[in-house]
């Protein structure tokens, strides 16, 4: 399966799939813009912040399937999906902190995990290396968040479902972020075994 991912693999920009995540890029400070509003005087528009975010969800699905299933695979897109993925959890994480939805020490625990990653790219980056592909853990950790972040926008207000949506965001929240670490343990474990190998050819 390695082997035929790379053998397709292109330099193409315009794909469908490429195309999705250009979008998802393009919708990032969209949402910020709606669920920031009210702080700033606005009206509430977390209707449509809900509908920037259902959009990002479904298509971080779609452009991965589309991409395997008409042979679309490109190195733009293998940059741009997980940028995508982490400028969309990073600006809900803002959103929804400054709307005081989510508590501090969940963004904090989210933050951490980013920050780590960040130091173990300029790792692999000094040592001749690109980012690491993200792995089967990291998007399913991925789909927990974006299942997660439009239930606790679902759960302000009263009444039974803003509590249904609260006790499945914290569900979904949970998941995400246990499986986000985990991730994030795993890449830690395969720089330091690149950094040791080089140390050995040296």
């Amino acid at each position: 399966m390695e082997v035929q991912e790379t053998r397709v693999q292109t330099d193409r920009v315009l794909t469908i799939p490429n195309i999705l995540s250009m979008a998802r890029l393009v919708g990032v400070p969209v949402f910020l813009w709606l669920i920031l509003r009210p702080e700033f005087g606005g009206p509430r528009s977390d209707g449509w912040a809900l509908l920037v975010l259902a959009f990002s969800g479904v298509s971080d699905y779609l452009d991965g399937k589309l991409a395997r299933r008409w042979n679309q695979i490109s190195r733009l897109g293998r940059v741009l999906d997980p940028a995508a993925d982490r400028l969309y959890i990073i600006s809900t994480l803002v959103g929804l902190t400054w709307r005081e939805i989510l508590p501090w020490w969940l963004t904090g625990a989210l933050v951490a995990r980013e920050l780590m990653l960040g130091v173990m790219v300029l790792v692999l980056r000094r040592h001749g290396y690109g980012p690491p592909q993200v792995n089967f853990l990291g998007k399913a950790a991925t789909f927990n968040l974006m299942y997660a972040f439009p239930l606790f926008l679902l759960s302000v207000g009263s009444g039974w479902l803003h509590t249904t949506a609260a006790i499945f965001g914290w569900a979904f929240a949970g998941w995400g972020t246990t499986l986000y670490w985990w991730a994030g343990i795993l890449y830690v474990v395969q720089v330091r075994r690149l950094v040791r190998a080089d140390a050995t050819v040296d």
